[in-house]
């Protein structure tokens, strides 16, 4: 396997993935993780009500992709705080060591951040691709989000940039 490769796991929120689809980038992340796992909520909202769209295709085509249900006890409390998709996704990864959890809603990586989950988001997997060698650039996917009405913060894109060197 690529030797860019070096995390074992990925727990994937709805939003993330639906981005990298729009992108066509979603092989980036079997390249990057071992195991991509998606908890039932979220393979419920990218695939099922999904439907139809070209991303409900392209996701349940990704290579390694897994679907896990977190256990009920760990899930309980954090539904409390966020959509079911999440709670979901960040209940996963608590209960998988060293895993990280695939969020771009800032509530939801506040709420893995207070939890100590590792957690990356869109634009660091694109980052992590470009320092892999997997993608040239990361300035056109992030064109190509905004286009598509993805607000990304603009102090975020240029840290971003100028951390990869464009």
């Amino acid at each position: 396997m690529n030797c860019a490769m070096t995390n074992p796991i990925i727990i994937a929120d709805s939003s993330p993935l639906i981005s990298l689809a729009i992108i066509d980038q979603l092989e980036l992340l079997p390249q990057l993780y071992q195991k991509i796992l998606l908890p039932p909520a979220v393979w419920d909202e990218v695939t099922v009500q999904g439907k139809g769209l070209p991303s409900a295709k392209a996701i349940s085509q990704v290579d390694g992709l897994k679907i896990q249900t977190p256990e009920a006890s760990t899930l309980e409390p954090l539904m409390i705080l966020l959509d079911r998709e999440e709670a979901e996704a960040i209940a996963l990864a608590q209960s998988i060591i060293g895993s990280t959890v695939f969020l771009d809603d800032a509530q939801a990586r506040r709420v893995a951040e207070r939890l100590g989950i590792r957690r990356i988001g869109t634009l660091g997997i694109l980052r992590r691709a470009k320092k892999a060698g997997l993608i040239g650039e990361v300035r056109v996917y992030v064109e190509q989000l905004r286009i598509q009405g993805i607000y990304i913060r603009p102090s975020l894109i240029d840290a971003l940039l100028q951390d990869v060197g464009e």
